[in-house]
């Protein structure tokens, strides 16, 4: 689908505009973008049945931006966006990313220092120039270093819930060649990690010739780096590369697991098929130079004495042991999530009405939902005041007696600076479910970031600490916090723990292991603010897995009578 790539335009559109200090503009292409983005229909097949009527019909796009799509779709390029990198050129893009500057602070920093991009930004705080300008200062210089050096350390990594569409896609076209016996994603992907480099594709047949015609010819793909009988590798447009190869069906199993990795898994694995008198390689599991299994990957653990090891748990971490002992947990499936805590409505200011979040979650079969916008301080948001967030308890007791499906009225209330919450407790008391998340104010040091988030913890009404670190994948890191304090409170105080399904997949996997080794609880939510978003719960459900949690660990696995009666002991 063509929509991210248009979305990304149309944002830095946007932002081009924003540095000209152009008024409405930006916020109309931003929106027209965000809506672009979350929406489910390709919008090739929307200007394919409708034309541009039907795109006009998308929210929040016009015509003037419904021109530029038509544009993109037809040509691959939009020449407004292209004069406006000639007429300005700064790599917006990138220093976006960069925390603390917007687009503002970038023109300005273009127009007193020439400052066009990253490597120029760097040069400049080399040489302390920044802290001699209005609104910037030495700590502006060592904030803004910090953050470039977090992007760069990031790499060439990608979340993978970018690349999970073009493995779908290429997965589901190599399925229908009738050569391909069996076929699988390996490496990182398989073992769900938050961020992959590149992608392993394995298919088992004795042909190869039509397959790799094939994959060298998908969509999506700008160079071909190489092409062969049993490997192929092609660059896609987003950045990331893919391998394709191809085994016999005898060694599918033994190739799977063996490219699945870790590779620190595959040594430990290794080292044990030796003391048992084995030799593991990727064409199969030997014994005296003896095929013994290699087939399946549940063979080869099976021959070795272990219990199955899932994909997820294969980094080394202790889970060849438990398996010798048969001791591995069995891990949460999405299958058992049975709703959402942590959804925005329009009633905030979000794209989606708290109807349009019920109907989902209902298509979803959930036996119940969350509604939880943001509070007042977080004014950006449009965040709710005590007054307003009144109104909406009426509006979803109406919900409720349309619906069979049973809807919870919470918040995202702000933890303020000094630990204080943006809510009177008059109000917080009335509400279902209380998260509680920090949006403001990042940089304290470690001692007063614990406090402040115990401070806040410590309110009566409090259900669940969202997003714990603000950690945002390859865009912001963590804050200074001492998680070991937090989650002895959270476990004292029977305050859940959040994993965030969204691109800050917060808690991260080594984490949440600790958290749940210290008897903590966990509410895994998608944090949606537009419809689509509601189907990112399965990337919690991975980072969940990665971090040996169970079904028994997640509070939103209950039936919905059982989660009643956790939320009123609150």
């Amino acid at each position: 689908m063509k929509n991210d790539e248009i979305a990304k335009i149309l944002f830095e559109i946007g932002e081009y505009l924003d540095l000209e200090n152009i008024p409405f503009k930006p916020r109309a292409y931003q929106s027209a973008a965000l809506s672009l983005d979350n929406l489910e229909k390709d919008i090739e097949d929307i200007y394919r049945e409708k034309g541009l009527k039907g795109v006009q019909e998308i929210p929040g796009v016009g015509k003037s931006i419904a021109l530029k799509i038509e544009e993109y779709l037809k040509t691959g390029k939009v020449e407004y966006y292209e004069e406006l990198k000639r007429k300005k050129p700064i790599d917006v893009k990138n220093l976006t990313k960069i925390e603390g500057l917007g687009p503002k602070r970038i023109d300005f920093l273009n127009k007193e220092l020439g400052i066009r991009n990253v490597a120029e930004l760097r040069e400049a705080i080399e040489k302390s120039k920044l802290k001699e300008l209005k609104g910037f200062g030495e700590k502006s210089q060592k904030n803004i270093l910090e953050s470039i050096a977090f992007m760069e350390s990031s790499g060439l990594r990608y979340l993978i819930s970018e690349v999970a569409e073009d493995v779908d896609i290429i997965l589901e076209r190599l399925k229908k060649l009738k050569e391909v016996k069996k076929i699988e994603v390996a490496g990182s992907f398989r073992r769900r990690k938050e961020t992959v480099g590149d992608i392993d594709i394995l298919v088992a047949s004795p042909f190869s010739h039509k397959i790799m015609d094939e994959f060298v010819s998908l969509p999506g793909i700008v160079r071909i780096w190489g092409r062969g009988e049993t490997k192929s590798s092609v660059r896609m447009k987003k950045g990331y590369d893919i391998d394709l190869r191809i085994v016999m069906e005898d060694s599918f199993g033994s190739a799977l697991q063996y490219f699945t990795g870790s590779k620190e898994h595959n040594v430990a694995l290794r080292r044990l098929a030796i003391s048992k008198g084995y030799k593991l390689n990727e064409y199969g599991l030997f014994k005296n130079d003896l095929y013994k299994a290699g087939k399946k990957e549940e063979d080869i653990y099976e021959k070795l004495g272990l219990q199955y090891i899932p994909p997820e748990l294969r980094e080394n971490r202790g889970e060849i042991e438990a398996a010798i002992k048969f001791k591995l947990p069995k891990l949460i499936e999405l299958k058992d999530v049975r709703g959402d805590f942590h959804t925005h409505s329009s009633f905030a200011g979000t794209l989606i009405s708290m109807e349009d979040i019920v109907l989902r979650a209902m298509q979803k079969k959930y036996e119940y939902i969350g509604i939880s916008d943001h509070t007042k301080e977080l004014k950006i948001e449009n965040g709710l005041d005590e007054k307003r967030l009144a109104l909406q308890e009426k509006e979803i007791r109406k919900l409720n007696e349309k619906y069979k499906i049973k809807i919870f009225h919470g918040a995202e209330v702000n933890i303020l600076k000094d630990g204080s919450l943006d809510i009177k407790n008059s109000a917080l008391k009335e509400l279902d479910f209380v998260n509680i998340g920090i949006h403001t104010n990042f940089k304290m040091n470690k001692k007063d970031m614990t406090e402040r988030v115990l401070k806040a913890m410590s309110n009566p009404y409090v259900t669940c600490l969202t997003h714990p670190t603000g950690r945002i994948v390859n865009r912001r890191g963590a804050f200074n916090i001492d998680l070991e304090k937090i989650f002895k409170f959270a476990k004292t105080n029977n305050i859940l723990l959040e994993i965030n399904s969204s691109e800050r997949l917060d808690l991260n996997d080594y984490n949440i292991r600790s958290a749940k080794e210290k008897g903590c609880k966990f509410f895994i939510n998608t944090d949606t603010h537009a419809l689509k978003q509601m189907d990112r719960m399965k990337y919690g459900v991975y980072q969940a897995r990665r971090g040996w949690v169970t079904k028994e660990d997640v509070i939103n696995t209950l039936p919905v009578r059982e989660i009643e009666k956790f939320l009123k002991k609150k």
